[in-house]
């Protein structure tokens, strides 16, 4: 009666209302509208006919894939699909297209609601279909079947795929069968297959292997290799290549013969270098940066605190000392004995820092900080691990005796290095007693080369060039990352030294290229366009060895058409080429570096574990396992050894000193007598942390022709295996293993990342060396100074280490410092226990006085000493390590410390059972 209301609704505009119509126009109207929607949807339709009906056959074809359905490849279907349901298929009335149109674009409108699981559904069924529609090929490419494991990373094409190929896991069987199946399957031709390897015999072999194997010709080449074709083919012709380039001694004999001609040419450099190598070789630690004697002294072990003069110093700062002397022409005597005999009970003789040969006099440095109370008052305080007031009673009693003796003593202090006047300070002190001669640089530089400090300085220096150039890295990089790694005044002084180096290094290539150049002169080529790539498969070999250089050439390469794949295997647990530029942190974030993009989301790729070994039993391969996944950032990885051990497969050997080549014959002699007669010869892999270690090679396998017998470093060892494996020389120290000279921090200026986990690069070697053995690994370590390695072996029950009985020697902590007491044999035939820390710490004591062997030590909850023999002894009131033994002095037998006369504890003998304890101050040398 009052009209009809008709409401329209619009997408595009307000909803309008139409009011007071009549009943039946405003129904006729409303159906007319309805028909003109129905004809635009259906006309909308029709239009776009040909494109919906190419989506929906992509969508559908997703259910069985002819091909792996990657994100590049399934990407554009996606945006296609996203854009059509964005224009018009969202748009459409359900029920203006009716239920079978719904229906028929219905698989497009789920895709785009949710591209990711329609694409991991896919992949689902093309990996299986594939590995059966394949299976003749996997079971017959290779001499044995291939794997599950190596089967799916065939078949599995993503943008970018990462196999983890752990030690003796067949992966160049899966690169042959993945390079050979992408021809066979017609995904790619020949040459459209890029197959890196990173050194020349290994392109070669996997080369042959792939025609060999599959009669498919393609050719494997080195990173040198197709960049340098790159750099032909843009600039017509390759440029020379510089002589040093392949001969790691020629290179380092120029950077040697560079440095020479700076000191003797441009003043300034000359100076710059000088400075260097007097006050800044070594990392300048002192005892403030360590919580405790046995890290402090550990650290300075591991340095080689060599003075210009050629003595070895105790203290970084006796050090600059030191060199300031004989740079300033001061003649010094080391640590020389004190002119005047001093007798005090409980102290050594008196031996000075320093005492200057032409004027007497004595130099102490002594080890102390200034630190401000509350009040303003100043106190000197000591390191952490420092007894305060024992070493302040020591400065006290040095000034006394050169006091009584009237000898003239100069003071230097820690406090000095501190505020930056150590050397400065010292100056002023002298110049009233001495003349400085400075000595000319030529003449310091000729005696670094005498000290043979250039060879390791001009490996660091090759290495840092290298890496600097290989990174392309600027000096104010460098600079920016030293201030903000907060590395010093050492990393400013070392880039004082380098740039000039690097300038001379560039003029002298005269035109011609080194490695470095070549491969960022060719991923420059390909970023701009200048190179036109062919590749659409690019496949790299040990890809835990690629560096920041070479990944910008894959990137560059894979960047230059929209469905390149790369496919990249290695083992992160391998990467041992750190100093020569590989840069595990690629590796380690594969995806984020090389992957694609799908569906909003980054860094899109797929890793598979091949996890099985043909090559360890259990034992070891478990072990190694578990030793080298101790740092955190390692992939972890899944593992299925080769066979079971029947017999402990690991063990450990402790060797006395100067009983390596005995010891080594013994292992060999034992391994030939277990050997059936009819056995053919078991391979034995000798293997060394450096190339110095190699034992008599001829005359072992004269000794053992049963035996076939070879010597590699570690790092020369990879892709290697053997029957039984014998490591050599698994003991503590600067050239030891773990390595302590390796990882220079300067080094971090041109590495993207340093590894946090403390030798990290030195466990992986280790994992090499353990996995090298098919049934044995015998670890030969020092019984007096085994590695931390070794340690770790033995003490973790993870690793089922076999120790012959007897063969290790209780550990026992010294306790003036925190490390270890060690059993050596005295030139008297006894048995002494002295500190690892022999240079610093000094603490000795004797076996037990009942058996002569062991050494007693306090039984938890008593006041007494016990040796495992039976015996006790009254403990030391003094020391934490001795105990009391019967002594005759002036007044009689009395109870004295075993470690006198460092220590003075002393009791008096009463009749009771118990021996009444006299207190006696501690004295030690400050």
């Amino acid at each position: 009666m009052l009209g009809t209301a008709l409401t329209i609704n619009s997408q595009e505009h307000n909803i309008v209302t139409l009011k007071g119509a009549g009943h039946v126009a405003a129904r006729e109207f409303a159906e007319e509208v309805k028909e003109a929607w129905t004809r635009v949807n259906l006309v909308a339709l029709e239009k776009e006919a040909a494109r919906l009906n190419r989506v929906l056959a992509g969508v559908l074809g997703l259910a069985a894939p002819p091909q792996y359905p990657s994100a590049c490849k399934i990407a554009p279907l996606m945006d296609d699909a996203k854009a059509l349901d964005a224009s018009l298929l969202s748009k459409l009335n359900a029920d203006a297209i009716g239920p079978e149109v719904v229906a028929r674009i219905a698989p497009v409108r789920k895709f785009v609601a949710d591209p990711r699981t329609a694409r991991a559904n896919a992949i689902t069924a093309f990996v299986t279909a594939e590995l059966d529609r394949w299976k003749d090929f996997f079971d017959t490419i290779e001499s044995k079947p291939l794997t599950p494991e190596q089967r799916l990373s065939v078949v599995v094409d993503e943008d970018a795929t990462l196999v983890l190929a752990g030690a003796g896991s067949g992966k160049t069987s899966v690169i042959t069968a993945k390079a050979a199946y992408l021809v066979k399957a017609g995904i790619r031709q020949p040459d459209e297959i890029l197959l890196l390897a990173f050194a020349k015999n290994a392109a070669e072999e996997m080369s042959e292997r792939v025609e060999a194997r599959s009669g498919v010709p393609i050719v494997a080449r080195t990173f040198h290799a197709i960049a340098y074709d790159i750099i032909g083919i843009v600039e017509g012709s390759k440029p020379a290549l510089a002589d040093h380039a392949t001969d790691d001694t020629a290179f380092s004999n120029l950077i040697k013969q560079i440095l020479k001609d700076l000191v003797y040419r441009l003043s300034e450099v000359s100076k710059a270098i000088i400075q260097f190598f007097a006050h800044f070789l070594v990392e300048p630690k002192t005892e403030w940066d360590f919580k405790t004697k046995h890290d402090f002294y550990t650290h300075m072990e591991s340095q080689d605190l060599r003075t210009l003069q050629g003595e070895k110093v105790k203290s970084y700062e006796e050090l600059r000392i030191a060199n300031w002397l004989y740079e300033n022409g001061v003649e010094y005597e080391y640590e020389p004995l004190y002119e005047h005999k001093v007798s005090e009970i409980g102290r050594r003789d008196y031996q000075p820092d320093f005492r200057l040969t032409e004027s007497g006099i004595y130099i102490e440095h002594f080890g102390v900080r200034r630190e401000k109370a509350r009040d303003g008052s100043e106190r000197l305080v000591t390191a952490p691990f420092v007894d305060r007031d024992e070493y302040l009673a020591g400065m006290d009693w040095k000034r006394k005796v050169h006091a009584e003796h009237q000898t003239t003593l100069i003071e230097t202090f820690s406090y000095e290095r501190q505020e930056g006047r150590l050397l400065t300070g010292l100056a002023e002190k002298l110049a009233p007693h001495v003349t400085q001669t400075p000595r000319p640089v030529d003449t310091i530089y000729d005696r670094i080369v005498e000290l043979k400090q250039v060879d390791d300085f001009s490996k660091l220096l090759g290495t840092f060039l290298r890496k600097f150039k290989s990174g392309g890295y600027s000096l104010q990089d460098c600079q920016t990352k030293s201030d903000r790694m907060k590395l010093g005044k050492r990393a400013r002084a070392f880039l004082d030294v380098f740039a000039p180096v690097f300038e001379e290094y560039q003029k002298r290539l005269e035109g011609r290229i080194d490695f470095e150049d070549m491969i960022l002169r060719a991923a420059l080529y390909a970023e701009d366009g200048r190179y036109v790539s062919p590749f659409r498969h690019i496949l790299v070999d040990e890809f835990q060895d690629i560096s920041q250089s070479r990944a910008r050439l894959v990137k560059a390469l894979k960047a230059q058409h929209p469905d390149v794949r790369v496919f990249a295997v290695g083992d992160d647990w391998q990467s041992i080429f750190r100093f020569a530029g590989s840069d595990i942190h690629l590796m380690r974030h594969f995806g984020r570096e090389f992957g694609g993009s799908f569906d909003g989301e980054a860094g899109v790729h797929r890793t598979v574990d091949l996890g099985r070994t043909f090559r360890s039993v259990d034992h070891i391969a478990f072990a190694a396992r578990t030793f080298v996944l101790r740092n955190p950032a390692q992939i972890d990885k899944k593992i299925v050894p080769a066979g079971t051990a029947t017999e402990p497969a690991i063990r450990v050997v402790s060797v006395s000193k100067g009983e390596d080549e005995g010891k080594l014959n013994e292992l060999l002699g034992a391994l030939s007598a277990a050997m059936a007669p009819e056995a053919k010869p078991a391979t034995v892999l000798l293997l060394g942390r450096y190339r110095f270690t190699e034992p008599d090679m001829p005359g072992l396998r004269r000794r053992f022709p049963r035996l076939k017998i070879s010597f590699k470093t570690i790092h020369a060892s990879k892709g290697l295996e053997a029957d039984h494996v014998i490591l050599l020389n698994a003991d503590s120290g600067r050239m030891g293993f773990p390595s302590e000279i390796v990882d220079d921090p300067l080094l971090s200026l041109v590495s993207p990342e340093e590894e946090a986990f403390q030798n990290a690069e030195e466990r992986r070697v280790m994992y090499v060396a353990m996995t090298r053995a098919r049934h044995t690994l015998t670890i030969l370590a020092s019984n007096a100074r085994p590695s931390s390695f070794v340690t770790e072996l033995r003490k973790d029950p993870a690793y089922g280490i076999s120790t012959a009985p007897g063969a290790e020697t209780e550990a026992h902590v010294c306790g003036e410092c925190g490390g270890r007491l060690l059993g050596v044999t005295g030139q008297d035939g006894r048995i002494w226990y002295r500190c690892e820390h022999v240079q610093h710490c000094g603490n000795l004591l004797p076996a037990c006085p009942s058996c002569s062997a062991a050494l007693p030590r306090l039984a938890e909850g008593t006041s007494e000493v016990r040796c495992g023999c039976g015996a006790s002894y009254p403990t030391c009131p003094e020391c934490e390590d001795g105990w009391l033994v019967e002594r005759s002095g002036t007044f009689g037998k009395f109870l004295g410390c075993v470690r006198y006369p460092t220590c003075t504890g002393k009791a008096k003998i009463s009749g009771g059972d118990r021996p009444t304890i006299t207190k006696s101050r501690r004295r030690t040398r400050a």
